[in-house]
């Protein structure tokens, strides 16, 4: 599965150089933020993530992150999730709450005038969430008819086997929602246990955008943390490696379409050819209508609505992915087309005009990025997470420019192999016949 909190920053475009100045803030107590400083309006987002997120979770307690999580915004401190709600509306303001396999993501907005007020609820969040009985059952409850939902949505169940096929017994192998079982079996302890395995001050990175010095940022930061330990109880997860290679796969499913999904390895951000990757992914079937995919499965012969690709980069363990959904009757040819064009870009790389309009397209992208100061705080916490350096967003297009034909032949041949695609279909293909996996050769993803 994708994971959204690296593929969003992956697929920024970076502004022009010394358009946006950011600023690097250590707080009183010891804690790094990133700051975009902006006095134009009276308003400041603040965004942090806590590392490790949901693959955090105990043995055995798959889930108790994410119910956890869903809980912070349910009361805290001497206020029930009816008082807490009421009080952050009368104060204009909002807080978000949200986990998935590398990060627990934490969103603030806030007035200038009102933003300590703020810092101090989602402090008393973080520090003191309430667990009260009836809002663990409410929470729980939403859980699980979502676990339901996705046992009959066969793009979810599609996922899900990929990630399981993949990863096995990895985090990154199963749902961040857990089973019915596990998150049925869950208590009250078990949420305290899983709080304190996630948040931790050793374990957040912080960005802000908007309406406040980097003095005044340093100050809120140690506000809002301040009712939290110095380390978390959980080690950070290990390193993942893929646990399945080329093969097919089907989960019968009675549908008159089948819902195709494949995988085969990736790399990581910091690869020396990620950048060659990602552009080879735009033209092979990330860049939508202009893909090689897209013309030669939807435009030339019509068997699909829409396919993509995509770099899964994960922080323990990436993956190339990509996906379709075709009639039962040609599916067999879809998967055929997969194949023929995994090898074909491995064997041939790209054109000249194809790697000039992947880069006019992916340096060009940028205002549609950095629109608004809480999307900004979310992308300089999400580039703590993944790594990224500070200058990153002043010279990722100068990354992307520099991409060769040579750079795009390079990496093809070293990741794209079709006998290393792994397939998992769902519903009743017509002339597909299940292959068994084959082991997976080492490689730097």
């Amino acid at each position: 599965m994708i994971r959204a909190l690296v593929f969003l920053i992956l697929t920024l475009t970076a502004l022009p150089a010394q358009a946006i100045d950011i600023r690097q803030v250590t707080s009183p107590g010891g804690v790094d933020a990133w700051l975009v400083e902006d006095h134009s309006i009276p308003f400041v987002a603040i965004s942090l993530d806590f590392k490790g997120g949901a693959s955090l979770d105990a043995p055995g307690k798959r889930g108790a992150i994410n119910l956890m999580t869903g809980l912070l915004e349910e009361g805290a401190g001497k206020r029930d999730a009816t008082q807490f709600a009421q009080e952050l509306e009368m104060l204009g303001a909002s807080l978000g709450f949200d986990v998935g396999d590398d990060a627990l993501s934490v969103r603030m907005r806030a007035l200038t005038e009102n933003r300590d007020q703020v810092a101090d609820l989602l402090a008393l969040a973080l520090g003191q969430p309430r667990f009260d009985d009836s809002a663990v059952e409410r929470v729980r409850a939403q859980v699980q008819a979502m676990i339901r939902s996705e046992a009959t949505d066969p793009q979810a169940i599609a996922a899900k086997e990929m990630a399981r096929q993949l990863w096995g017994d990895h985090p990154y192998g199963s749902s961040v929602n857990g089973t019915a079982e596990t998150v049925a079996a869950l208590t009250r302890k078990d949420l305290v246990a899983a709080k304190n395995r996630v948040l931790a001050r050793d374990r957040v990175v912080v960005g802000a955008a908007g309406d406040i010095t980097a003095e005044e940022l340093g100050l809120l930061v140690d506000r809002i943390l301040s009712g939290l330990p110095a380390e978390g109880t959980a080690p950070l997860p290990d390193p993942a490696t893929i646990a399945a290679g080329g093969g097919l796969s089907v989960v019968d499913w009675d549908s008159p379409q089948t819902v195709i999904s494949f995988a085969g390895p990736g790399l990581p951000q910091d690869d020396p050819d990620f950048f060659a990757a990602y552009v080879a992914n735009h033209i092979l079937g990330g860049g939508g209508f202009s893909s090689r995919l897209m013309e030669e499965i939807r435009e030339k012969r019509g068997l699909t609505y829409g396919v993509y690709t995509g770099l899964a980069t994960g922080l323990y363990g990436q993956s190339w992915q990509g996906g379709l959904a075709a009639s039962n009757g040609n599916v067999a040819e879809a998967v055929d087309l997969i194949r023929q064009e995994w090898d074909r870009m491995a064997r041939e790389g790209a054109t000249e005009q194809e790697l000039a309009d992947a880069k006019t397209y992916l340096t060009g992208e940028y205002p549609l990025r950095f629109d608004g100061n809480a999307k900004i705080a979310s992308i300089l916490s999400g580039m703590q997470i993944a790594g990224f350096p500070a200058d990153y967003v002043n010279r990722r297009n100068d990354l992307v420019a520099a991409v060769t034909l040579e750079d795009l032949r390079r990496v093809a041949a070293r990741l794209l192999d079709a006998d290393a695609l792994r397939f998992v279909l769902v519903g009743r293909p017509e002339g597909v016949e299940a292959q068994a996996a084959t082991a997976p050769e080492a490689s730097g993803g």
